[in-house]
Protein backbone atom coordinates (compact mmCIF):
# COMPACT_ATOMS: atom_id res chain seq x y z
CA UNK A 1 0.00 0.00 0.00
CA UNK A 2 1.43 3.79 -0.69
CA UNK A 3 0.07 5.27 2.13
CA UNK A 4 1.14 5.07 5.66
CA UNK A 5 0.12 7.38 8.89
CA UNK A 6 2.35 9.09 11.05
CA UNK A 7 2.13 9.45 14.69
CA UNK A 8 0.54 12.78 14.11
CA UNK A 9 -1.92 11.40 11.16
CA UNK A 10 -0.71 12.63 8.34
CA UNK A 11 -1.41 10.54 5.42
CA UNK A 12 2.28 9.90 4.19
CA UNK A 13 3.44 8.46 0.81
CA UNK A 14 6.03 6.10 -0.30
CA UNK A 15 8.76 6.49 -2.98
CA UNK A 16 11.19 4.06 -3.86
CA UNK A 17 14.26 5.36 -6.06
CA UNK A 18 17.13 3.37 -7.73
CA UNK A 19 20.04 5.92 -9.29
CA UNK A 20 23.40 4.56 -8.41
CA UNK A 21 24.89 4.19 -4.95
CA UNK A 22 22.02 4.38 -2.18
CA UNK A 23 24.33 6.59 -0.29
CA UNK A 24 24.04 9.50 -3.04
CA UNK A 25 20.42 9.47 -3.17
CA UNK A 26 19.91 8.87 0.62
CA UNK A 27 22.16 11.75 1.55
CA UNK A 28 19.73 14.36 -0.62
CA UNK A 29 16.84 12.99 0.29
CA UNK A 30 17.58 13.50 3.66
CA UNK A 31 17.57 17.08 3.65
CA UNK A 32 14.01 17.70 1.41
CA UNK A 33 11.19 19.05 3.03
CA UNK A 34 8.38 16.80 3.94
CA UNK A 35 10.39 13.48 3.55
CA UNK A 36 9.98 11.75 7.13
CA UNK A 37 12.15 8.43 6.56
CA UNK A 38 14.54 7.63 4.41
CA UNK A 39 16.12 3.63 4.18
CA UNK A 40 18.65 2.41 1.88
CA UNK A 41 18.19 -1.01 1.17
CA UNK A 42 18.00 -3.26 -1.82
CA UNK A 43 14.39 -4.41 -4.06
CA UNK A 44 14.19 -5.91 -7.40
CA UNK A 45 15.42 -9.02 -7.21
CA UNK A 46 15.04 -12.34 -6.87
CA UNK A 47 17.11 -13.78 -3.79
CA UNK A 48 15.08 -12.98 -0.26
CA UNK A 49 17.11 -10.78 1.89
CA UNK A 50 19.93 -10.43 0.42
CA UNK A 51 23.05 -9.20 1.67
CA UNK A 52 25.53 -5.93 0.62
CA UNK A 53 27.85 -8.97 -0.31
CA UNK A 54 25.64 -10.90 -2.08
CA UNK A 55 24.04 -8.09 -4.79
CA UNK A 56 27.58 -6.50 -5.01
CA UNK A 57 27.91 -9.92 -7.24
CA UNK A 58 25.37 -8.28 -9.52
CA UNK A 59 23.73 -12.04 -9.34
CA UNK A 60 20.78 -11.38 -7.25
CA UNK A 61 19.00 -9.07 -9.59
CA UNK A 62 18.48 -6.43 -6.94
CA UNK A 63 19.29 -2.48 -7.12
CA UNK A 64 20.39 -0.53 -4.29
CA UNK A 65 17.69 1.87 -3.46
CA UNK A 66 16.28 4.43 -1.03
CA UNK A 67 13.33 4.12 0.20
CA UNK A 68 11.29 7.41 1.20
CA UNK A 69 8.59 8.40 3.38
CA UNK A 70 7.18 11.66 2.32
CA UNK A 71 4.25 13.66 3.06
CA UNK A 72 2.52 14.57 0.06
CA UNK A 73 1.25 18.08 1.23
CA UNK A 74 4.73 19.40 1.64
CA UNK A 75 6.24 17.59 -1.31
CA UNK A 76 5.30 15.95 -4.79
CA UNK A 77 5.53 12.35 -5.89
CA UNK A 78 6.73 14.37 -9.40
CA UNK A 79 9.27 16.52 -7.30
CA UNK A 80 10.93 13.98 -6.26
CA UNK A 81 11.44 12.78 -9.55
CA UNK A 82 12.34 15.83 -10.32
CA UNK A 83 15.24 16.11 -8.10
CA UNK A 84 16.30 12.15 -9.06
CA UNK A 85 16.58 12.96 -12.45
CA UNK A 86 18.85 15.87 -11.78
CA UNK A 87 21.34 13.78 -9.70
CA UNK A 88 22.11 11.44 -11.27
CA UNK A 89 22.25 9.83 -15.10
CA UNK A 90 19.27 8.08 -15.91
CA UNK A 91 20.79 7.62 -19.42
CA UNK A 92 23.63 4.89 -18.69
CA UNK A 93 22.04 1.34 -18.30
CA UNK A 94 23.88 -0.40 -15.50
CA UNK A 95 26.05 2.42 -14.04
CA UNK A 96 26.89 5.44 -12.63
CA UNK A 97 30.14 6.84 -12.54
CA UNK A 98 32.59 4.09 -11.80
CA UNK A 99 29.88 1.96 -10.30
CA UNK A 100 28.96 -0.67 -12.37
CA UNK A 101 26.85 -3.56 -12.37
CA UNK A 102 22.72 -4.06 -12.31
CA UNK A 103 22.87 -3.00 -9.04
CA UNK A 104 23.49 0.42 -9.98
CA UNK A 105 20.43 0.49 -12.70
CA UNK A 106 18.26 3.95 -12.70
CA UNK A 107 14.83 2.17 -11.63
CA UNK A 108 11.32 3.75 -10.09
CA UNK A 109 9.68 1.25 -8.02
CA UNK A 110 5.51 2.35 -8.24
CA UNK A 111 3.81 1.96 -5.45
CA UNK A 112 0.01 2.66 -7.03
CA UNK A 113 -1.45 3.32 -10.56
CA UNK A 114 -0.66 7.29 -9.92
CA UNK A 115 2.84 7.07 -9.35
CA UNK A 116 3.23 4.62 -12.19
CA UNK A 117 1.33 7.26 -14.24
CA UNK A 118 3.42 10.00 -13.30
CA UNK A 119 6.80 8.50 -13.69
CA UNK A 120 5.68 7.60 -17.40
CA UNK A 121 5.13 11.52 -17.35
CA UNK A 122 8.33 13.04 -16.37
CA UNK A 123 9.93 10.31 -18.62
CA UNK A 124 8.32 11.47 -21.45
CA UNK A 125 8.56 14.57 -20.95
CA UNK A 126 12.35 13.99 -20.43
CA UNK A 127 12.62 12.51 -23.71
CA UNK A 128 10.15 15.55 -25.38
CA UNK A 129 12.71 18.25 -24.03
CA UNK A 130 16.09 16.28 -25.69
CA UNK A 131 17.65 17.35 -22.29
CA UNK A 132 19.60 14.42 -22.15
CA UNK A 133 21.94 13.48 -25.53
CA UNK A 134 20.75 9.86 -25.27
CA UNK A 135 17.99 8.04 -24.05
CA UNK A 136 16.55 7.85 -20.65
CA UNK A 137 16.76 4.39 -19.75
CA UNK A 138 14.94 4.30 -16.33
CA UNK A 139 13.06 1.27 -15.58
CA UNK A 140 9.75 2.10 -14.22
CA UNK A 141 8.08 -0.95 -12.56
CA UNK A 142 5.76 -1.82 -9.30
CA UNK A 143 7.10 -2.18 -6.22
CA UNK A 144 8.39 -5.61 -4.86
CA UNK A 145 9.39 -6.49 -1.69
CA UNK A 146 12.20 -4.37 -0.30
CA UNK A 147 14.97 -5.16 1.84
CA UNK A 148 16.91 -2.62 4.35
CA UNK A 149 20.45 -2.20 3.50
CA UNK A 150 22.92 -3.24 6.40
CA UNK A 151 23.07 -0.77 9.74
CA UNK A 152 26.29 0.45 8.25
CA UNK A 153 24.83 1.58 5.07
CA UNK A 154 22.05 4.07 6.60
CA UNK A 155 23.00 7.34 7.29
CA UNK A 156 26.25 6.86 5.67
CA UNK A 157 26.78 10.49 4.12
CA UNK A 158 26.20 12.05 7.50
CA UNK A 159 28.36 9.84 9.77
CA UNK A 160 31.05 10.08 7.03
CA UNK A 161 31.17 12.83 5.41
CA UNK A 162 35.04 12.99 5.02
CA UNK A 163 35.19 9.04 3.47
CA UNK A 164 37.30 8.51 0.21
CA UNK A 165 33.58 8.18 -1.74
CA UNK A 166 31.96 10.34 0.09
CA UNK A 167 34.26 13.26 -0.56
CA UNK A 168 34.40 12.68 -3.86
CA UNK A 169 31.13 11.06 -4.97
CA UNK A 170 28.27 11.83 -2.33
CA UNK A 171 29.11 15.79 -1.77
CA UNK A 172 28.77 17.39 -5.37
CA UNK A 173 25.63 15.08 -5.79
CA UNK A 174 24.27 17.24 -2.94
CA UNK A 175 25.97 19.79 -3.23
CA UNK A 176 24.53 20.16 -7.56
CA UNK A 177 20.97 19.28 -5.21
CA UNK A 178 21.23 22.21 -3.26
CA UNK A 179 22.21 24.62 -5.85
CA UNK A 180 18.88 23.76 -7.84
CA UNK A 181 16.52 23.01 -5.41
CA UNK A 182 17.54 25.73 -2.43
CA UNK A 183 13.43 26.10 -1.72
CA UNK A 184 12.79 22.50 -1.60
CA UNK A 185 15.74 22.26 1.57
CA UNK A 186 14.40 21.42 5.01
CA UNK A 187 14.86 24.34 7.30
CA UNK A 188 17.27 21.97 9.92
CA UNK A 189 19.58 21.92 6.62
CA UNK A 190 19.87 25.51 5.27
Amino acid sequence: MNEITDKNSTKLERATLGGGCFWCLEAVYQQIQGIQSVVSGYAGGAQPNPSYESICTGTTGHAEIVDIQFDPQVISFRDLLEIFFVIHDPTTLNYQGNDHGTQYRSVIFTHSDEQAKIAHEVVQELEDSKIYANPVVTQIEPAPTIYPAEDYHQNYFQQHPYQGYCAAVVAPKLAKFRAKFKSLIAPQYV
